[in-house]
């Protein structure tokens, strides 16, 4: 009996051994992977991260990464808590510039109604046909985050209302164009309240210019100047282009709005042979939302509604004694009608500059047919030039007018085509001297260099008054240095 409890006893303390042994193993096996866990990280981040630990870097490489600046620590605001009254989904139209003012209003209006908006869906299907998601053209996270003090906005909605949307069980709608935001707590908040879910598939125009509350037109200018930033991509190599230019000195940036689809859309012609009108005509047709289709091109070019002709271009510039050896990049697509059309401007100004003849091929690859991360890239070289001229007041035009105000007021000229079209008659008709026409261009223009002025408004008329974006004046942090005047 002795005998079988001196056994037990063994068997026992054998066991408590067995499980000591399993314990230390596992504990020796969880240490080895922290410790292989933290060379990787250290391998990535350098010896700062893992000071005190024996090195398994080179004297080279620690020397190297002891140079290396710290990382920045991104502070993220908190998070704004409020009721969700419902989720509030977007599809964005038009180009580039539209979307962006649309997603600007589209997040100053959820914040608003206290909603959650989901990432606002991007243009597809207009004739640019660019298949870029939101985060191919703008870095989605710092979106999300940096808004978030502000609205919660979510990559997609929550899985039980996803299924619902997914079999068309949601409420789509075009809200009325240049509304207060009255017109979205009054008419649109209660169809949230009502559907859980609303999709407004038109967002261009759709909020005001004009008497909005401040927080509102502030929190525009906040979107548009601080939450849309590009992708990593996108600036990189906008920094480069930027780079090169500055390299031979200053540089104008020509928003030349001379290709196809700008030409079908407004009807203008000036200088096209034959058969360009023809097919500018035919394009005109071939797409039903261009809902004007007879149009006098050379009664809509006095009334100062087409674009100039890179002819006009280059005679306007030189009446504004713009320095014939400046750099000119050309922040457009294809011009129409090729070489031959350019052929008075780079006679005038032979440092025209496109970003395909600065980058290799290799650096547009994955630019390619994605016209609207193109026009990102034209976006930020704009902002960064000495000069900046648009030849038509479309939406990259207006954008950057007033972001480039935002930053300073820096020079850009605001062209009276109107005006211009008829000096430049006189002028090729010989009833006006070279100097005669540079002195009447210099002085109509003289207050027309983006400098402070204040938004024209005209009651029922949104279309005809200054667009919001062209000049937020609202959220100018504005000096004695610029004092607001009227034009």
């Amino acid at each position: 009996m002795g005998a079988l409890k001196g056994v037990e006893k063994v068997k026992s303390i054998s066991r408590s051994k067995m499980k000591m042994w399993m314990i230390r193993a596992t504990s020796s096996v969880l240490l080895w992977t922290c410790i292989v866990q933290l060379t990787t990280i250290g391998e990535m981040w350098g010896p700062r991260v893992l000071k005190g630990w024996p090195s398994c870097f080179s004297h080279e490489s620690a020397a190297l990464e002891e140079n290396l600046p710290a990382l920045p620590v991104r502070l993220l605001p908190p998070k704004r808590v409020y009721k969700n009254n419902g989720y509030l989904m977007v599809s964005c139209n038009g180009g580039l510039n539209q979307m962006r003012a649309a997603i600007c209003d589209m997040v100053a209006i959820a914040r608003y109604l206290n909603v959650t908006l989901i990432v606002p869906e991007l243009d597809k299907t207009s004739f640019w046909a660019d298949p870029s998601e939101f985060q191919d053209i703008f870095d989605l996270d710092h979106f999300i985050t940096s808004l978030r003090d502000e609205v919660r906005i979510l990559k997609q909605l929550p899985p039980r209302l996803k299924g619902r949307v997914e079999l068309g069980m949601t409420y789509t709608m075009a809200p009325v164009s240049w509304s207060d935001i009255s017109y979205y707590s009054n008419q649109i908040l209660p169809l949230i309240q009502k559907y859980k879910v609303l999709h407004l598939n038109r967002t261009d125009a759709r909020l005001a210019n004009n008497h909005q509350p401040i927080e509102i037109q502030k929190l525009r200018c906040r979107v548009n100047f601080s939450a849309l930033k590009f992708t990593s991509q996108i600036e990189e190599l906008g920094k480069r282009v930027i780079k090169l230019l500055r390299q031979n000195g200053p540089f104008l940036v020509l928003h030349l709005r001379y290709e196809m689809d700008m030409l079908a859309f407004s009807g203008c012609s000036q200088g096209c042979n034959y058969e360009e009108v023809e097919e500018l005509t035919r394009m005109r047709y071939a797409y039903p939302w261009w809902k004007e289709k007879i149009i006098n091109s050379d009664l809509k070019r006095k009334d100062g509604l087409c674009p100039l002709t890179p002819e006009e271009t280059a005679l306007t510039l030189r009446a504004l004694d713009i320095d014939p050896s400046i750099q000119i990049y050309i922040a457009a697509g294809e011009i129409y009608g090729g070489e031959r059309r350019m052929a008075s401007l780079t006679a005038a100004y032979p440092k025209v500059v496109r970003k395909e003849t600065l980058l290799e091929p290799l650096d547009l690859r994955f630019f390619q047919n994605h016209s609207s991360q193109m026009a990102a890239l034209d976006y930020l070289v704009a902002l960064e030039s000495d000069i900046f001229v648009p030849t038509y007041d479309g939406n990259m035009a207006k954008v950057v007018e007033g972001h480039r105000r935002f930053l300073g007021f820096k020079k850009t000229i605001l062209l009276d085509r109107r005006l211009l079209v008829d000096l430049i008659d006189r002028y090729n008709s010989g009833s006006l001297s070279w100097d005669e026409f540079s002195d009447a261009v210099k002085e109509a223009h003289s207050e027309r260099m983006g400098n402070p002025t204040k938004r024209l408004v005209i009651p029922e008329r949104p279309k005809e008054e200054d667009y919001f974006y062209s000049n937020p004046e609202e959220c100018f942090q504005m000096s004695d240095d610029y004092p607001l005047s009227s034009t």
